[in-house]
């Protein structure tokens, strides 16, 4: 400001010396009038260029002028771009916000005054069958097509969250969602929804445990509380007391199956994992469960009928690392069910194959009814029957291929199930490398 004010003063007195020298009062004055004229305008002309320059917003290439044109022009540059760095900021923060609500399981909606939605993340379009752009705008009653979702929504309290139907991949698969509504901003909404398809699944199969183990354990009951009765009220003779003391007998070892059964999936899940350090030999283990196998077989075989064919398959020299107990219920469940489903006659086989990768693999194979397709996704469920009947003739607790699949989970491999009605079954259980030795490896 000093600098411009002496070159003011320079160009006016530079001007009163050319009046003096033209001898003329006029010329004083008309000198003066030209300088400030001048400056004036070429104040307009790069106030103008200034002016250009923010309009274009080219902030990195600032006009060139001197004095304090040019003191006011870095000033301004600073200032814009301090403004652009905390703008450039703030976007990357909403950015990385957005990608966060984006990458969440839980699915956000953000709703305007009228209930139209603003903006979801993919998850909300997942749950509720909506597209995050096409259907910007829309209100979401007119999306979500649920008369509990509208009952919620229409209502004046939105303190708990209801369960509603969400939009499904298949028609086997029915998937449940939670929603809530929360107030924000003004007058606006923001609508969260979870997929609890898993809880509520949890919650069916409690209730249907404990139906299923009330039913199990009051059926037998029921039949010895009978025939209790009847000891009780009848004199009988000693061949039919006998009978009736043994079908008790045989009621009650159902029941002992069942929470055997019930205490080994207790234990299972309680647990630690098993040791990779405990060799088992196979041939002891195997010898154990064919001779279970063979007396259930003889002793299931009717007069007249045609025996079972079991035949047997063990490696000498591999051993398997694990739980001794757990791995004989596993392995034991399959064959027994062999056993128990194969008709008088038919062929059950089990056989140990090492793998080109290492794993090892048992499988029993036999020549029963088989299985529908559409039964083997639950064949490991608890209490699961294909034909509730057949199983209850046949001795069987319908826990032993639950209890299977938790022992190879907890053993890292898997359980394989292959069925075809009138072909038969085959169930494999298949081992992963690290619990494979070898009888060359020092254990």
């Amino acid at each position: 400001m000093f600098s411009r004010t002496i070159s003011l003063f320079f160009w006016m007195g530079l001007a009163a010396l050319a009046g003096y020298w033209l001898n003329s009062n006029s010329g004083h004055l008309l000198g003066a009038f030209f300088i400030c004229f001048f400056t004036v305008l070429k104040d307009l002309w790069k106030g103008q260029k200034i002016t250009e320059w923010l309009r274009h917003n080219n902030v990195q290439e600032p006009p060139q002028m001197g004095g304090i044109w040019g003191d006011l022009i870095d000033r301004m540059r600073r200032i814009l771009n301090e403004q652009r760095k905390q703008t450039q900021n703030e976007v990357q923060k909403l950015q990385d916000f957005l990608l966060a609500i984006q990458a969440s399981p839980n699915g956000v909606v953000l709703l305007d005054p009228e209930g139209r939605i603003e903006w979801c993340n993919q998850t909300a379009a997942q749950h509720l069958g909506m597209d995050a752009k096409r259907d910007l705008m829309q209100h979401v009653v007119h999306l979500v097509r649920d008369p509990v979702f509208k009952k919620y929504f229409t209502s004046e309290s939105h303190e708990g969250e209801v369960i509603i139907d969400g939009r499904s991949v298949s028609l086997q698969k029915a998937v449940k969602l939670s929603v809530q509504l929360h107030n924000y901003g003004e007058n606006r909404q923001l609508l969260l929804t979870r997929d609890v398809t898993a809880v509520a699944q949890a919650e069916a199969m409690r209730r249907d445990f404990v139906a299923n183990v009330s039913h199990e354990i009051r059926t037998p009951l029921t039949v010895m509380s009978g025939f209790i009765e009847t000891l009780q009220s009848l004199n009988l003779n000693k061949d039919e007391r006998d009978q009736y003391l043994d079908l008790m007998s045989l009621q009650a070892s159902r029941m002992q199956d069942l929470v055997n059964d019930l205490l080994i999936l207790s234990q299972l899940e309680g647990s630690n994992l098993p040791s990779i350090n405990e060799p088992i030999s196979l041939l002891g283990l195997m010898a154990g469960i064919e001779s279970e196998a063979r007396g259930l077989s003889a002793s299931n075989l009717q007069e007249f009928e045609a025996p079972q064919i079991l035949h047997f398959e063990t490696p000498e020299s591999v051993r398997l690392s694990g739980a001794n107990k757990e791995l004989h219920s596993a392995i034991s469940n399959l064959v027994n069910n062999a056993v128990r489903y194969t008709p008088s006659g038919g062929r059950i086989t089990s056989s140990w194959t090492l793998l080109p990768d290492q794993r090892i693999q048992f499988s029993v194979t036999d020549t029963g009814p088989g299985i529908a397709s559409e039964h083997l996704p639950r064949l490991t469920e608890r209490f699961y029957r294909v034909d509730r009947s057949r199983s209850r003739e046949s001795g069987g607790t319908g826990l032993g291929l639950a209890i299977a699949k938790h022992v190879m989970q907890r053993h890292g491999g898997e359980l394989k199930i292959e069925s075809e009605v009138g072909k038969g079954s085959k169930f494999t259980l298949i081992f992963p490398a690290s619990r494979v030795l070898q009888e060359t490896e020092s254990v």
